[in-house]
């Protein structure tokens, strides 16, 4: 090769050298924090934040790669720790469905971009100081919870109108369980109707839970969305079964599950919208200034086979309010 020719490629390469290293830039490190057991492979929640991400032009081995999520198994005490494993692995992202994981994940040091989803009621918690303005590099998504919870009361109240005892399932470590019992316990008191709360702190508990629903006798049972008590959901359906109890929740996967109704927003529509917030902090956005978003529509699931095993009628103008009808 030529002297002349040679300090050209060289300098051709020099000028395009930065091009190539901004097109071959590293993935960035997003890591997960759960509260529950991990889940089966390619679960539907999993499959929708994937499908968030995709949406949104985000290829994973190119713009982003995930480390093996950390689960608690239940217990919360361990959030601190997982969180900073995910650190020492140098995520840039921590997604996370639970209050307890939020915090963990704030209190790293240096700070990591958060994100929340399908959080029940985050500024009540304490996670963020508003929705528009969430501040502590922390957004994500709100699940409407905290206004759905009372509302089941009055599908409650239609499918078994002579009702007086309504037994709530919830997690007292979730800070924003104990609220919502208080808020439906209000709420149900003006039709004569009794709230029986049950903590669930732990998944062996549950049938002991469901012995002393027996002899409580409640009419129907409500659950308090929480990441723990959704893992319960196959387990929840087939006692209430067994015990001849409609059960209703502010979560599809109980209804998938067997339960006899849900009334909520999509949690698949929720879980998609992760990788718009994961697309702006990459594009350089700060996490705390991205507001926290609600949903805006909410869907009512009627499981029709569960009805006809507890010898419930379902009337057809409810039905045909129904979003989706399982039989």
């Amino acid at each position: 090769m030529m002297r002349r020719d040679f300090i050209v490629l060289l300098c051709g390469a020099a000028t395009m050298s930065p091009l190539m290293a901004l097109a071959q830039k590293a993935p960035i490190v997003i890591g997960f924090l759960g509260s529950q057991a991990p889940p089966p492979p390619k679960d539907a929640q999993g499959s929708a934040i994937a499908q968030g991400f995709l949406e949104n032009g985000l290829v994973e081995g190119r713009d982003y790669v995930f480390e093996q999520p950390r689960f608690t198994g239940g217990d919360d005490e361990r959030f601190p720790e997982l969180a900073r494993e995910l650190a020492q692995k140098n995520v840039r992202i921590i997604i996370t469905n639970t209050p307890a994981g939020v915090r963990a994940a704030q209190r790293l040091d240096p700070p990591v971009s958060v994100i929340m989803t399908n959080m029940n009621d985050p500024v009540g918690a304490g996670l963020i100081a508003s929705l528009a303005h969430p501040g502590n590099h922390t957004t994500g998504t709100a699940s409407l919870n905290e206004d759905v919870t009372p509302k089941l009361l009055e599908f409650v109240r239609e499918i078994v109108p002579t009702a007086s005892v309504l037994a709530v399932l919830f997690n007292p470590r979730n800070p924003t369980n104990p609220v919502m019992v208080d808020v439906l316990r209000a709420k149900a008191e003006p039709f004569g109707i009794t709230v029986f709360p049950f903590a669930l702190t732990s998944p062996d508990e549950l049938e002991a839970a469901f012995a002393t629903l027996a002899i409580r006798r409640p009419d129907a049972i409500q659950i308090i969305s929480d990441p723990r008590t959704s893992d319960l959901g196959n387990r929840i359906a087939a006692l209430a079964i067994a015990h001849r109890l409609p059960t209703f929740s502010n979560n599809l996967v109980f209804v998938e599950a067997g339960c006899l109704m849900s009334y909520s927003a999509s949690l698949r529509k929720i879980l998609r919208r992760t990788g718009y917030y994961v697309k702006r902090i990459l594009d350089g956005a700060n996490a705390g200034d991205l507001p926290v978003e609600q949903p805006t529509g909410l869907e009512l699931f009627i499981n029709l086979k569960t009805a006809k095993a507890l010898g419930i009628e379902i009337h057809a103008t409810l039905l045909a309010r129904a979003d989706q009808v399982i039989e």
